[in-house]
């Protein structure tokens, strides 16, 4: 299932068919948006406008800052039922003191992901699009410059950042061929394949075909409200995006090379402060893999800024010291990049019991 907070969230809109306003409290009051509760509704009064349809608005003594529907204005008194809490809380717009305004609808396509949010997720990793191993080179050892090159590449066209991935294409900062790599567009291609007028004669109406394909997620031409739906193919992967952007961490397993199977995990975990006082966000990399002559064997990147914490965890004393003698040459090596190592760790797993 997906996390309680955005099915929390998703529930509200499939209910109340009311649109979602994000609330940023005053950053210097003290408890800011904490005193509030899942389904509470509270009366808020709209204050002055700060810029194009943004408020400010006074609820339970906080002040808010709010993107208001274009219909409200300074002096109204609207009613708010509190639809999340994190990652930030979010209002539904219940009423208006305004004579004039009107519930918005909501799309087919809020309801169809609060229905999908209710489906258990058959898997929470990402599998490659294509099943063969990312290294298929010819010599035994694979090039490491180039396996790293392919890991991003699977990740990226995954279709986990497909939409910011469709914005790139529009501002023109990532080519066509690029964007038909990721699977909303399989089903779109293969369609296209049927109806070859559609796709034109070559590369060169790549970026026309996009225009006549599809969408990619629906898989048809626009259809009235209400009769949206995602391909079968691509429903795991929207779970698997609404799931990312709740817990900010994607999984990925896959063939590195032929028969290695491993497990890819990357997150943020939460801002801290450095010696300055400055919060700093922390990426977290961690790779999982059973070797023919190590044994299990876990990496933890986590940087920070510029610096790196590495930490190691063998499944045996033999492997573990096999390591500790050649961290040294992993070190330099690290810092000959400009990733200078803070902190190294090497531990043992703890036997089942």
């Amino acid at each position: 299932m997906l996390p309680a907070n955005l099915t929390s969230t998703l529930k509200a809109l499939a209910l109340h068919d009311k649109p979602l306003i994000t609330a940023t409290p005053d950053k210097n009051a003290a408890n800011a948006g904490k005193q509030f509760e899942l389904g509470q509704k509270l009366q808020g009064t709209v204050q002055a406008q700060v810029a194009p349809n943004v408020f400010n608005v006074r609820v339970a003594d906080q002040l808010l800052q709010m993107q208001l529907p274009s219909f409200i204005r300074s002096g109204d008194t609207i009613t708010l039922q509190v639809a999340s809490l994190q990652p930030r809380l979010t209002f539904t717009l219940a009423a208006s003191s305004n004579p004039v305004s009107t519930p918005e609808s909501l799309s087919a396509t809020a309801r169809l992901l609060s229905s999908l949010s209710q489906q258990p997720l058959e898997r929470s990793y990402v599998r490659p699009i294509q099943s063969s191993p990312l290294w298929t080179g010819a010599q035994a050892l694979p090039d490491t410059t180039q396996l790293a090159g392919k890991l991003h590449d699977a990740l990226s066209h995954s279709g986990l950042f497909y939409e910011s991935h469709q914005a790139q294409w529009i501002s023109g900062t990532r080519p066509t061929t690029q964007l038909l790599l990721e699977p909303q567009n399989q089903l779109a291609q293969n369609l296209t394949a049927q109806n070859p007028a559609a796709a034109g004669a070559n590369a060169r109406n790549a970026e026309t075909a996009i225009g006549t394909m599809p969408h990619p997620l629906t898989g048809s031409e626009p259809r009235p409200a209400g009769t949206a739906a995602i391909p079968e193919h691509l429903q795991t992967l929207v779970q698997q995006q609404m799931n990312a952007l709740e817990t900010r961490q994607v999984l990925w397993q896959g063939q590195v090379w032929q028969g290695q199977e491993m497990r890819w995990e990357v997150r943020e975990e939460s801002p801290h402060r450095n010696a300055s006082g400055e919060q700093e966000g922390q990426w977290v990399t961690q790779i999982s893999l059973d070797l023919p002559n190590l044994g299990g064997v876990s990496a933890r990147l986590s940087f920070n800024g510029n610096a790196l914490n590495l930490s190691l965890e063998v499944s045996d004393e033999q492997t573990r010291t096999r390591l500790g003698n050649a961290s040294s040459q992993l070190i330099a090596a690290l810092t000959e990049r400009g990733i200078p190592v803070t902190q190294t760790q090497i531990t043992q797993n703890e036997p089942a019991r």
